[in-house]
């Protein structure tokens, strides 16, 4: 949909074609190539993650973490039920059983006191997202997966450069996976990382990404042939790929700093209508970090939710909603317990995201924020 304020648009650095180049002359422009070691290098030295793996998406970097969990049909895995469908189709895919958490009342995360509720003699793996960039409460997730011998897989898909008590975000979990789609902060267009936090797990993650052979350890010199060792598949991006996230990493501080001016900015101009209750605002929780990937507010009811983006849409200004609640999509619906889950609905009807985007100027931002304030009756 072309609108006059776009609801995304990717941000170029100006650097990614000329790195598209030199990975084109290196003549390797399949997985694992210069630009791709490169990107792997950046994340573990900036944040200390023990292993990085790039990815076609991460959804796929998700899947690599179904399997590494050894989900095997009838095995149990806690999952939000505001969350994108990769989160859960992953361990779907292996035959899981999904139990839906519901979302806390102040952020669409994880709601952490009902989780250990939800726990059986089938439960495997916990998934918490971090909806935003803002971290779940990662000490009572990890505290109930050591009391639970539970694997505790981090959908980081929004959460790049964002931290959790000063801990990265992605290196609490066993694994987590990201995304570098053309909405997140840093992109690739699609593509994604998978995170390896326990040692345990290295080889094998490198195994499963290759389709299931020891090829990368063949290409170090550790054995002198390689073979099919295990299950896998074709999860390497190509170093195209690669060498536009790289442009794009090169910039991440500029980035962050430049997203996270429209997130302040969007929040201070929307805060006196949160003062009168027409609507909720993002809440950072005391642990967190905001990241500045997305802007969202809450109306009151999916109503007033579908009138404000028409609204706005009429003003020329591109704003969407987010998640339907999976524990009610037509695929999960007779399979899930009937519990209600009234927090997920409640995002589900009544968030909307805003424009966000890098070349967002000022200006633009509090015109968007005016319109909002005309929608509501603030003149």
């Amino acid at each position: 949909m072309t609108m006059r304020i776009p609801f995304n648009k990717p941000y170029f650095t100006g650097m990614e074609t000329e790195y598209i180049k030199d990975a084109v002359a290196s003549g390797k422009i399949s997985g694992d190539g210069i630009f791709t070691r490169k990107c792997q290098q950046f994340f573990e030295e900036r944040y200390g993650f023990v292993k990085t793996l790039l990815t076609s998406s991460c959804t796929d970097a998700l899947e690599m973490a179904a399997i590494l969990c050894n989900i095997e049909p009838g095995d149990e895995v806690i999952a939000p039920s505001y969350t994108f469908v990769s989160t859960v189709n992953a361990f779907v895919l292996r035959g899981a059983k999904i139990v839906f958490a519901d979302s806390e009342a102040s952020t669409p995360n994880i709601d952490v006191s009902s989780l250990e509720s939800l726990v059986t003699d089938r439960t495997k793996v916990i998934v918490p997202v971090h909806y935003a960039g803002m971290a779940c409460d990662m000490d009572v997730i990890l505290a109930l997966a050591g009391k639970c011998n539970l694997l505790v897989v981090e959908d980081a898909a929004q959460a790049v450069d964002s931290y959790y008590k000063g801990k990265p975000l992605g290196s609490l979990g066993h694994f987590a996976a990201f995304s570098f789609h053309e909405t997140k902060n840093v992109i690739t267009g699609e593509g994604g990382m998978f995170v390896v936090s326990d040692p345990r797990f290295e080889k094998r993650s490198e195994i499963i990404r290759e389709k299931g052979t020891n090829r990368s350890a063949f290409f170090r010199g550790e054995v002198d042939k390689y073979g099919w060792v295990d299950i896998g598949s074709s999860f390497l991006p190509s170093d195209i790929i690669a060498a536009f996230l790289y442009a794009q990493l090169e910039h991440i501080d500029e980035i962050q700093q430049r997203r996270k001016s429209i997130w302040n900015q969007y929040f201070e101009g929307l805060r006196v209508l949160e003062k009168r209750g027409d609507v909720q605002l993002p809440s950072v929780p005391v642990y967190a970090t905001n990241n500045a990937h997305m802007f969202y507010l809450l109306c009151r009811n999916l109503n007033e939710r579908s009138r404000l983006i028409e609204h706005l849409k009429a003003e020329g200004i591109l704003a969407v909603f987010h998640y339907l609640s999976l524990h009610k999509s037509p695929f999960y619906e007779n399979k899930h317990d009937s519990r209600d889950l009234p927090n997920a609905d409640r995002y589900s009807e009544c968030l909307v995201r805003l424009p966000m985007f890098y070349e967002l100027t000022d200006a633009t931002v509090e015109e968007i924020i005016l319109s909002i304030h005309r929608f509501f009756g603030l003149r």
